[in-house]
């Protein structure tokens, strides 16, 4: 279809149509037209390109839309998920670079690539992760990451160096009872064979020798393995506890990205493989090499020829561990994963075990688990299979070079080059040689797991919080509450969801933010307590950057009440005094009197005693949000939070809140997020969101008398409400299937 001399610029393909069916399509650049064609069109449309025209793009609350203006005239619109916004945006960008030039080349008018804040590496547009961050994160872990975990045993450093002379003089003395064996053949047992008296004294001495050798390699070992252990769970109890204090201070933004059952494994069970590492592998390695290396010094200094043989496999067998090992590092590392995906599942379906019940999806929730459970299987028995062959080779190696020993021990025997004595000393040797050896060389399991757990750790402590505390914070005496908003940008990924806002708001006033789904209220509260820090502009507070005040310091002063409300495990008091753990018992009632939670606190068996259940099941939904809202008031903040606080109850319970809210926002800034407009009447000023813009800012009276978004918001629900009061008891027959192409 392209003429001489036209060239294909970009490439964006849409999957919605004009009434958001899914549908699939694509929007063709050129650098003298563009072009369109929808699924079941005859043919492509097409548009030449001249200056009056204008690419115009939005998203809002999930889709998009790109429409093409001639001057005010609109040509053309296409939809689309904001999975295909990268490709878009291309478009867009290409199209104004051909509009205003159209004889440059493609190249000229490509787009300049993000760069990752990480590792400086150019993502691509329809990427959302660095590839160079995506392939690290992929890369099979290395043995090093263990020797990173020094950080936590240098407190330890003392009792590290006991347990390594405890761990030198343990296996020395084990090795003591093969040397007095030759003595006690050469000059007591094989000259009694041939009538010499045995010698009482040397007999005893030497028996001595040996209970001696025996009692002090048992005393050493046990104080060794104590003393190690003790080191080891102490590092093992440092690194859970500063991963999750890491874990604590990382932004939303992380963990919006992260499954609650793989965190899990990564703190729990990985800490856990870590220590087991620490306190028995790493100190039985530890044991073995130096078991091995003293065994072949007293082997080499007896008979350097019979040592020589005796060290034959050991080539064989370190070959063997260098082709495995890296094939068992990445498998373990598989092995954590797909451990991380089986605590997925249980962290998703006990918390919401009401919701599987209700909808009766049992059997998908263990149909899930079972094909989790299978893959961990799948992925175990790989790794097992690689193991099962190199643990028995390592042994036949081992038996086979004892053979060696003997045959060649006998051929020096019956040439008078050694004695029996000499003989016996090397098989007893040799047989301690050949079980660490053995022993040494699964040590290459173990290693590879502790070093993917070390990995998986250490991938939680590297990340940098998108929302990093000042090097040399401000400190405000006493906070106002007055907050101004400079010309903020926030982006979720590709979708710019608040764009160039500006606001302030006076100490003591409070605000409501009103908007569709998806205008940015509530992104506007996560980035005003700063949950997520903003692309460009300042938010200020008291004439200060927020981002130069202390975190947890700028935290206190604000009382945050979610749209969701979430109750820890406790007591009704402790859940209320969360905010302000030393708070009395009168403080904790006067905030709940304040709540208007108090009467219905002193109706359970307990009062303000009686346990919650998990997430506070217990409890109703509008007793939950009478309670988050208590915890709120008790820290007594400048800056009062409400996001959709009266969602969850009911008219005559919101009624009673908005009471108590009357009297405790006096003095207090408060912003108040919330989609039934009558509840924010009394702001002194309301704030009308659309796409993550101010459109209209102003009292309820005055934004009514403009008749404007707000005016339209206000009469649209009035109208849901009136309807809903009509049709109250109507019954309603619900269709039972939907439009061809189903909604978006």
């Amino acid at each position: 279809m392209l003429a001489s001399g036209e060239t294909l610029v970009a490439v964006a393909e849409t999957d919605l149509d004009e009434r958001l069916r899914f549908a699939t399509g694509a929007v063709a650049l050129t650098n003298r037209r563009l072009l369109s064609r929808v699924n079941g069109d005859d043919a492509w449309r097409e548009w030449p390109i001249d200056a009056s025209m204008e690419l115009r793009l939005r998203d809002h609350a999930g889709a998009g839309s790109l429409d093409l203006f001639a001057g005010d005239r609109l040509l053309a619109r296409w939809r689309f998920t904001l999975g295909r916004l990268p490709a878009v945006q291309k478009m867009s960008e290409r199209f104004a670079e051909v509009r205003r030039d159209p004889d440059a080349s493609p190249a000229a008018a490509e787009p300049s690539a993000p760069v990752c804040g990480r590792c400086g590496a150019e993502v691509p547009p329809d990427d959302e992760e660095c590839p160079r961050c995506g392939a690290d994160a992929e890369s099979p872990p290395s043995p090093r990451n263990l020797f990173r975990l020094w950080r936590f045993a240098q407190p330890y450093r003392a009792r590290l160096a006991l347990g390594f002379v405890l761990t030198l003089g343990a296996t020395a003395a084990t090795l003591v009872p093969p040397y007095l064996t030759m003595p006690l053949m050469d000059r007591v047992l094989i000259p009694y064979g041939k009538g010499v008296p045995i010698d009482v004294g040397l007999v005893a001495t030497l028996l001595a020798a040996l209970f001696a050798s025996v009692f002090a390699a048992w005393g050493l070992g046990w104080a060794r393995t104590y003393v190690l252990a003790l080191v080891s769970e102490r590092i093992g109890a440092d690194l859970r506890t500063t991963t999750y204090e890491h874990l604590l201070r990382l932004s939303l933004e992380y963990f919006g990205g992260r499954r609650t059952g793989d965190l899990m494994s990564r703190i729990g069970s990985e800490t856990d493989r870590i220590c087991l590492f620490l306190s028995l592998h790493l100190l039985d390695f530890a044991t073995d090499v130096l078991m091995i290396a003293m065994t072949a010094a007293i082997l080499i200094s007896i008979d350097p020829w019979l040592a020589m043989v005796t060290l034959l496999p050991l080539p064989f067998i370190a070959w063997m561990i260098h082709l495995v090992r890296d094939r068992l590092r990445h498998g373990f590392e598989k092995v954590d994963r797909v451990w991380g995906e089986v605590n997925n599942v249980l962290a998703d379906t006990i918390p919401g075990i009401r919701v599987v019940k209700a909808f009766a999806q049992e059997s998908r929730e263990a149909g899930r688990f079972r094909e989790a459970n299978r893959h961990n299987l799948a992925v175990n028995d790989r790794v097992n299979l690689i193991w099962s062959v190199f643990s028995p080779t390592v042994t036949l190696l081992t038996e086979t070079g004892l053979l060696v020993v003997w045959a060649f021990g006998i051929w020096q025997v019956s040439r008078d080059h050694i004695t029996v004595g000499v003989l016996t000393a090397f098989l007893a040797y040799i047989g301690r040689f050949y079980t660490r050896l053995d022993s040494m060389s699964r040590i290459v399991s173990f290693t590879q797991k502790a070093a993917a757990g070390a990995k998986r750790i250490f991938e939680i402590l590297d990340h940098v919080s998108s929302v990093p505390e000042p090097a040399k914070p401000v400190a405000l005496p006493a906070l106002k509450g007055r907050i101004e908003l400079r010309g903020i940008h926030f982006r979720y990924g590709n979708r710019a969801v608040v764009k160039g806002l500006d606001l302030a708001i006076e100490p003591g006033e409070m605000i409501g933010l009103v908007g569709h789904s998806g205008s940015g209220k509530s992104t506007l509260v996560n980035l005003i307590c700063r949950f997520y820090d903003v692309s460009e502009g300042a938010i200020l507070v008291d004439g200060v950057d927020i981002r130069s005040l202390s975190v947890p310091a700028y935290r206190s002063n604000i009382g945050l009440v979610l749209q969701e409300p979430f109750l820890f495990f406790g007591t009704i008091a402790e859940n209320i005094a969360y905010g302000r753990p030393d708070a009395t018992r009168a403080d904790i009632v006067a905030a709940a009197r304040a709540a208007h939670a108090h009467e219905f606190i002193l109706r359970l068996p307990h009062g303000y005693d009686s346990l919650v259940g998990e997430r506070g099941q217990s409890l109703s939904g509008g007793e939950r949000q009478r309670i988050s809202i208590a915890r709120a008031l008790l820290i007594d903040p400048r800056i009062l939070i409400l996001d959709e606080a009266t969602s969850s109850v009911d008219t005559q319970t919101e009624k009673e809140i908005q009471k108590a809210l009357d009297n405790l926002v006096r003095g207090r800034t408060t912003i108040a997020v919330a989609h039934r407009l009558s509840t924010l009447r009394r702001a002194d000023r309301l704030v009308v969101l659309d796409r993550g813009e101010v459109v209209e800012v102003g009292p309820h009276d005055e934004l009514m008398a403009r008749e404007g978004a707000y005016f339209r918001l206000y009469q649209a629900q009035a109208r849901n409400v009136d309807e809903s009061d009509d049709d109250r008891w109507t019954p309603q027959v619900i269709p039972a299937t939907r439009a061809a192409g189903g909604g978006a």
